[in-house]
């Protein structure tokens, strides 16, 4: 491989990694949200993989059954933290074509 091509190679290698740096930044600033026990409980997530909120209706709330209360949050805490690696993984396959960089793996690692 001549110096030439090492030299493109790795510009290209740098233009990716801004770019990546840029996507990173953009993911952070997205949510998406998630309910459970139709709409009783909502969570809204980042792109950066941080829960932003959570709103529980009055009705849900029954202090003789707080373990339901809890699996609903739970629910839709994994729901809204599963679509925010999916916004990443989307915005992510858009950067790359598609591609699956070597090297890269779970990206959503680094949010």
């Amino acid at each position: 491989m001549s110096k030439k091509m090492l030299g493109d190679i790795m510009r290209e290698a740098q233009k990716l990694q801004s770019k990546m740096a840029e996507m990173q930044e953009e993911a952070k600033k997205k949510t998406v949200e998630a309910t459970a026990g139709g709409g009783m409980v909502t969570i809204v997530a980042s792109g950066a993989g941080e829960i932003v909120s959570i709103k529980i209706e009055k009705e849900v709330v029954n202090p003789d059954d707080v373990d339901m209360l809890q699996d609903l949050i739970m629910a839709a805490a994994n729901e809204a933290l599963r679509r925010a690696q999916e916004l990443v993984n989307s915005e992510m396959s858009k950067l790359t074509g598609g591609l699956q960089l070597p090297g890269l793996g779970n990206l959503g690692k680094l949010f």
